[in-house]
């Protein structure tokens, strides 16, 4: 085997030193630099030689074999440690390029929003609109903005008619989002608009008969969407229909008692229960009660154990409905009780209790048929805990926290299952621009990046 040269083995150990120590940004002339401080006592670099070769075109050719091994080691290395790439740029005394800086991804609003919506839209990303920022001084608003999972980051969009907070978004079967109601910064609303996720805008559409703000909005197994209860001048117990096909309102049955800050939960065989929230006199109630879409009327059904209202409902895998948590009937009081509504019953059943009392919390039900309670109001603070419900079991159990506390939130299961959580009311009495995202299968909450 031929001698090697010792200026070659020592080349090839100050390329190796050089290149684990170096910037990602790797110049040639800082390269013949670093080796003619090395070895400032050679004249040739062929070997022994020169060959004839005068010291600025041997050093000219050892700089094209530098720059043909960085390439090919560049793409050996990548193969190697994806970690690590090597960039061949111009030297300092070219014009720099200027290059793109790509924007970081970010998990917050561009506004900060409580009694605002979000809807899952059906490309996958997600609609927030409107709510309330008073911690700006904006007040009610009327902007909306897209969260784009693939991304982790949320961009804006098109502009409401109407600034609203507690008003109701629901998506529609052609895949727009229909928004109706809720407060303005002069009064209750009964206007609605249509979100077109196809070219980003809102456009009008017919208003309701009853301005109306803590109703409920639910899509009926036809297409169409029931709007109940509320508040106008007092707690509601009329209802209408909203018809997609015509963009109008109309009346329905009424209710048998009137509801505010109730749920409605469209059951399995496409009829709708209605459960709690406040009654015409102000007192929460624990009356429940079932509209029929076949003939556009409301019956009643058992009454819940507790009354309650500012609580979810719902709809599990096996047909059944988890109404839980929200304020009880004496003043000030939170609730952490939930309980099992059969529709084939009628009537409901005891379950839990949450491991932690809460008010306005979020319910979300996950792939995996589970249910998940994220942060709301313990009486004396928002919190950032949340848990789990097992319907297996019929038992609640921690899981992570959230890095916000926070109240009147959203909480929207994606498309990959995990669930966004965005804005809020935080213990500062803030409004919260910060969103998270929480995974089932660690448990944990963590920022919406990519």
């Amino acid at each position: 085997m031929a001698e090697r040269d010792p200026f070659e083995l020592d080349l090839a150990a100050a390329l190796r030193a050089y290149l684990e120590d170096a910037p990602t940004e790797v110049r040639p002339t800082e390269l013949a630099r670093h080796f003619a401080v090395a070895h400032p006592h050679r004249r040739t670099v062929l070997g022994r030689w020169s060959f004839g070769l005068t010291p600025a075109l041997a050093w000219a050719l050892l700089l094209v074999g530098l720059l043909l091994a960085l390439v090919v080691g560049s793409l050996a290395v990548g193969a190697w440690r994806r970690d690590l790439v090597v960039v061949i740029a111009p030297s300092p005394m070219a014009t720099a390029m200027p290059t793109a800086t790509p924007a970081s991804p970010t998990g917050t609003m561009k506004t900060a929003r409580l009694f605002h919506t979000a809807t899952l839209l059906g490309d996958g990303r997600v609609l927030v609109a409107g709510g309330s920022n008073s911690a700006d001084g904006l007040g009610n608003l009327a902007s909306a903005e897209i969260y784009d999972p693939a991304t982790g980051t949320f961009s804006p969009t098109g502009q409401m008619a109407t600034h609203r907070e507690s008003h109701t978004a629901t998506l529609l079967g052609d895949g727009r989002v229909l928004v109706a109601g809720g407060r303005d910064n002069s009064g209750i609303r009964a206007s609605a608009e249509i979100f077109d996720p196809t070219t980003g805008t809102f456009g009008p559409t017919g208003s309701m008969t009853t301005p109306r703000v803590g109703h409920t909005a639910t899509l009926l197994g036809d297409g169409r969407v029931l709007v109940a209860g509320g508040a106008s001048d007092g707690s509601l117990a009329s209802a209408e229909i909203y018809d997609p096909a015509t963009g109008t309102f109309n009346p329905t049955g009424l209710m048998t008692t009137a509801h505010y800050l109730h749920t409605a939960t469209l059951l399995g065989d496409g009829r709708v229960l209605v459960a709690g929230g406040a009654s015409d006199t102000g007192n929460t109630q624990a009356s429940a009660e079932i509209y029929d879409p076949a003939t556009g009327t409301f019956g009643p059904t058992g009454s819940m154990t507790t009354a309650r209202a500012l609580h979810t409902a719902t709809l599990l895998r096996d047909g059944r409905v988890l109404v839980a948590a929200g304020s009880g009937e004496e003043s000030g009081s939170i609730l952490a009780s939930a309980e099992i509504y059969d529709p084939k019953a009628g009537t409901f059943g005891s379950t839990g209790p949450m491991t932690t009392a809460r008010y306005h919390p979020t319910a979300t039900l996950l792939g995996d048929g589970r249910v998940l309670f994220a942060a709301g109001y313990n009486g004396s603070r928002e919190v950032a805990s949340a848990e789990i419900f097992d319907p297996k079991a019929g038992t609640f159990g921690p899981t992570g926290s959230m890095a916000d506390p926070r109240e009147w939130h959203t909480a929207t299961l994606l498309a990959d299952g995990r669930v966004l959580v965005a804005g809020g009311g935080g213990v500062t009495l803030d409004d919260l621009a910060t969103a998270e995202i929480y995974d089932p299968t660690t448990g944990k909450f963590s920022p919406p990046g990519p």
